[in-house]
């Protein structure tokens, strides 16, 4: 048996939108506001950056939002699914993992070089960790009051380095940060 903590992590980045007020969805996980804010986007710089990544990690929030689109929008990525509660699902080169350590466990034993960390929830375990390299965050301009936050309590400071900032017009900004390793 190999072990796989000797194997390189691979680089792991997220690209979210969020309402002005910090949520990435409605509690029912409905993403109406930033449909409807964002109809008049241009480039966002998202194609470049799936194009970038060879798998995705997802949790279970994000899988039942995604399995209820009309089209799958990861076609010839490998995904990982985070759950504690599913066991298989019926996506193409797609499998379903019950803790962050086994997940990044596959993904180093099949040499995989970007992931997209995508979730609130698997982005702020990402963050904890200490794993994230890259945060891209498109600020909606839209309060929605309450629903999924991007950002959960954390049990220190994580520091960002802000490497970029873009208006991409229709009132939405967005910016990417750096995670900076703990002091």
């Amino acid at each position: 048996m190999t072990d796989d903590s000797a194997l390189p992590l691979p680089r792991a980045s997220a690209f979210l939108a969020m309402s002005l007020d910090g949520f990435i969805a409605r509690s029912d996980g409905g993403l109406d506001w930033l449909l409807d804010a964002g109809a008049g986007l241009g480039d966002t710089g998202y194609d470049d950056f799936f194009a970038s990544v060879d798998s995705m990690l997802l949790g279970r929030n994000s899988y039942d939002i995604v399995r209820g689109f009309d089209e799958y929008p990861y076609g010839g990525k490998r995904v990982l699914v985070l759950s504690s509660t599913l066991t298989s699902i019926d996506w193409p080169d797609a499998s379903v993992h019950a803790s962050l350590d086994d997940a990044i466990d596959t993904l180093r034993a099949e040499n995989r070089q970007h992931v997209y960390v995508d979730g609130g929830t698997v982005v702020q375990q990402f963050l904890r960790a200490g794993l994230l390299d890259s945060l891209t965050v498109s600020i909606a301009p839209v309060l929605i009051g309450s629903g999924i936050p991007l950002f959960g309590d954390v049990d220190r400071d994580i520091r960002l380095e802000l490497t970029g900032t873009r208006d991409l017009g229709s009132g939405f900004t967005q910016a990417t940060y750096r995670p900076l390793p703990a002091t």
